[in-house]
């Protein structure tokens, strides 16, 4: 065994572990505030199917590239590779697509009341559950020809529009057929993270206004930056990695679909760039969420002080 599939089995073995443990942890936080009889919000019915989407892409694509890794070869039947090349693209499109559903609902939510996001802002709640399932729907039907395509390791390769997985193989269709099908896949991608990039945009100038406008709340001489400070600066540091991410994971899988005979070493940056998403995502929605919540407290404890203010001065 080469000193580099070791090296490579380490990186998938390391990113899913850690992908693991963060949504896992994700998911006992939620399971644990549902069993304490804690009021669950409307985001987070998102944030739960993005967990199962995360672990999804994960377990059926790091787990099977460290296998291979560490030089296990056919371990996989024909229904194997369908299935868990199907399910980890599809875990992928619904991780991205559950990304841009909170994005889109949150710069709703935090959108002020003269705004003209307040007729969105007041039927918003009633589509998040028919949003979240045409979401699982739109990916498993756009993700449906990689069934058709894969198939279990091949032991010779005369068959000459056969791509090496790895663990399993590919068959190479037509080109005009792969670039259509590399479009398809590819649209919703692209759409969510425009999408994403509107809502926090939005988000950062409602939440930059604001400052603006509590200026004289915030003390001048406090050392600490205010709530918005640090909420702006996680939405940039969330809008920034959820770019970053998919441009890259979009781009690697372009060239794999497209690509006659794709490099061994272009499969595994794509598997590793499409793998880091979710197994970063999780730590990224923990800090969102609390400076979130920090966030509400502050701004509801200057409206209580702006309205006993205005009582006493009564």
């Amino acid at each position: 065994m080469a000193a580099s599939d070791v090296a490579v089995g380490m990186i998938f073995l390391a990113q899913t572990v850690v992908g693991a443990l963060g949504n896992s942890s994700l998911f006992l936080h939620y399971l644990g505030l549902y069993l304490t009889g804690c009021r669950i919000r409307h985001t987070d019915l998102i944030l739960q199917h993005l967990i199962v989407a995360n672990l999804l892409a994960l377990l059926c694509r790091g787990v099977p590239q460290t296998v291979a890794a560490f030089g296990v070869k056919g371990f996989l039947s024909d229904v194997g590779c369908k299935l868990l090349f199907y399910l980890q693209s599809v875990g992928r499109g619904v991780s991205i697509g559950s990304t841009c559903l909170l994005s889109v609902f949150q710069a709703i939510k935090i959108s002020p009341e003269n705004s003209s996001y307040s007729e969105l802002k007041v039927k918003a709640p009633r589509y998040f559950g028919l949003s979240i399932y045409l979401n699982w729907i739109l990916y498993l039907l756009v993700n449906i020809m990689i069934i058709l395509q894969m198939t279990r390791k091949r032991s010779t390769y005369n068959i000459t529009n056969m791509k090496d997985f790895e663990y399993c193989s590919g068959v190479h269709r037509d080109t005009t057929l792969q670039s259509l099908y590399a479009a398809l896949v590819t649209f919703p991608d692209v759409l969510c993270v425009g999408l994403m990039l509107w809502a926090s945009s939005s988000m950062v100038l409602i939440l930059h206004r604001h400052q603006q406008r509590m200026q004289h709340v915030h003390k001048a001489s406090s050392p600490r930056p205010s709530p918005e400070s640090r909420a702006t600066k996680t939405i940039l540091l969330l809008v920034s990695t959820f770019v970053s991410f998919y441009t890259l994971s979009c781009i690697f899988q372009i060239c794999v679909i497209i690509i006659y005979n794709p490099h061994w070493l272009l499969v595994k940056m794509g598997a590793m760039v499409a793998g880091s998403f979710p197994a970063v995502s999780p730590f990224l929605l923990m800090s969102r969420n609390s400076t979130a919540s920090r966030l509400s407290l502050s701004w509801i404890r200057i409206r209580k002080n702006l309205m006993s203010e205005g009582t006493s001065k009564l």
